[in-house]
């Protein structure tokens, strides 16, 4: 500390530090409790995505759903697409850049779902967004249930108007489409079907950030960093005046 300070100042000051190391530990702790929290996440999603597949939720269970308690559940659907009413999303997967392809289904319980068939190359897109034909068919889609995503992608905003989207957003996707009554909350990515063609499903990546423990060591190295500042004057001040006789 600055002997030229006041002992009101240095007091002030030894007071703010330690408030600092209190607030740095907190942090630090609070990191931990979060990784702890994203472990127990993982583990969870891990369990759904192989457990064997269910229903999608109907109706009477869209109320009570959230990200953390139904993302990535493994379900199936029964039903027939509706032709015509594709919506393309713009993409990166590990086949490069294009787009999901999107497309309402009736299922035969009533209600529709927006299906993310799987991904198409830039130069399908053309072929996508007027396809009709080879819908009318029953299907039956296996895959892994996905909230809605809201607004768009990294800096840039859905724009329905001129039929441009960057995230799988399933309020805004189902009013553009004129689908305004018993649209579920959420999307389905279909698995992979096993066939040669597009759209290619399968391609959903599963991956939680877990940089916890980084943080929660960063904001303990701050408050031992900061503890040690606040000593170093009262151990040289000690020092000086040498061992007590």
């Amino acid at each position: 500390m600055d002997a030229g300070r006041s002992p009101a100042s240095r007091l002030f000051l030894v007071l703010l530090g330690l408030l600092g190391v209190l607030v740095f530990v907190g942090l630090g702790t609070w990191q931990l409790e979060r990784r702890v929290w994203k472990l127990d996440l993982i583990a969870r999603v891990d369990q759904r995505i192989h457990a064997p597949v269910a229903d999608a939720p109907g109706p009477g269970n869209w109320a009570g759903m959230t990200a953390s308690g139904d993302e990535y559940r493994h379900v199936r659907l029964a039903g027939q697409f509706l032709g015509g009413a594709n919506t393309l999303v713009q993409a990166v997967t590990e086949l490069g850049g294009g787009y999901w392809v999107l497309t309402p289904m009736r299922t035969d319980r009533g209600f529709i779902v927006l299906v993310n068939r799987g991904f198409i190359p830039q130069e399908r897109k053309a072929e996508f967004e007027r396809e009709s034909e080879g819908l009318a068919s029953p299907a039956v889609i296996d895959g892994l249930l996905r909230m809605s995503e809201p607004g768009g992608g990294f800096l840039r905003k859905n724009d329905a108007a001129g039929n441009r989207w960057y995230s799988r957003d399933v309020p805004a996707i189902a009013t553009a489409r004129g689908l305004t009554k018993d649209v579920a909350p959420y999307f389905v990515d279909a698995e992979a079907s096993g066939v040669d063609g597009w759209p290619r499903g399968g391609l959903t990546v599963v991956n939680f950030r877990n940089s916890h423990l980084v943080y929660a060591l960063t904001w303990f190295t701050l408050a031992a960093m900061l503890a040690i500042a606040l000593a170093a004057p009262m151990i040289g001040a000690r020092q000086r005046r040498g061992p007590a006789r």
